[in-house]
């Protein structure tokens, strides 16, 4: 199963007051696994980034200068997110900020559909506790050491590692099949509950002196021209 973490990074906090979307980044998971394939880019907003954004992400208004403006983008950004679902960490605002500049361009807004936000499924979970992605790390013991300041990239890695806890893990339970028995399913705990019982081996029966005498003398009978020796 394909799905896609999602963030972004913007001048402010409403695109109807003309804040513009200045990064974006989507990493690629296959069965709750991140893959190495992502989609990254800086955006030039084609207006200044107030001094109070740029204290969050730490993007700077020269920085973007050179960057390509979100036309030259919109279309590849499609390309990739394809009809996957997406996840996102308090998926109103991202939304909010992709689905104005999509249609300002005249191309397809996401699918609502498609939309899994993390921070309902977080307080749905943990119900009455901080649910920010901050807060989510720290909860499931992922590394926060690099973020000094927001960034849509490394946003993106966080968000990945928080929704594969938030969803039970990578792999919630092994399931062998044998078309002679019914599907068994071992979780965590039961691989506990075997690895704590005593395994048990079968001793290999050895042949007598009469059974050696009787198999030789089959062969020297049966094989006239044997090519082994006793």
């Amino acid at each position: 199963m394909r799905e896609i973490c999602l963030d972004t990074e913007t001048t402010g906090l409403d695109p109807k007051q003309g804040h513009k979307i200045i990064e974006i980044a989507c990493i690629e998971l296959n069965n709750r696994v991140k893959t190495n394939n992502h989609f990254h880019c800086y955006i030039n907003p084609r207006r200044d980034v107030p001094q109070e954004a740029f204290a969050v992400h730490g993007i700077s208004t020269e920085f973007l200068q050179d960057k390509p403006i979100f036309d030259h983008v919109a279309q590849k950004f499609l390309d990739f997110v394809q009809d996957s679902k997406i996840v996102i960490h308090n998926a109103a605002f991202d939304t909010k900020f992709l689905n104005y500049e999509l249609q300002l361009v005249g191309l397809p807004i996401l699918n609502k559909e498609n939309i899994i936000d993390s921070l309902t499924i977080a307080r749905k979970k943990f119900p009455g506790a901080p649910a920010s992605l901050d807060a989510l790390c720290k909860r499931f013991g992922i590394d926060l050491s690099k973020r000094t300041l927001h960034g849509a990239l490394l946003d993106t890695e966080l968000l990945c590692d928080v929704y594969i806890e938030l969803m039970g893990g990578a792999q919630e339970k092994f399931k062998f099949n044998n078309q002679n028995n019914n599907l068994r399913d071992i979780t965590n705990d039961n691989l506990d509950n075997l690895s704590s019982k005593k395994l048990t081996t079968t001793k290999l029966a050895e042949p007598n002196q009469e059974e050696l005498e009787a198999h030789k003398k089959f062969i020297l009978e049966n094989f006239k021209e044997n090519l082994w020796k006793y």
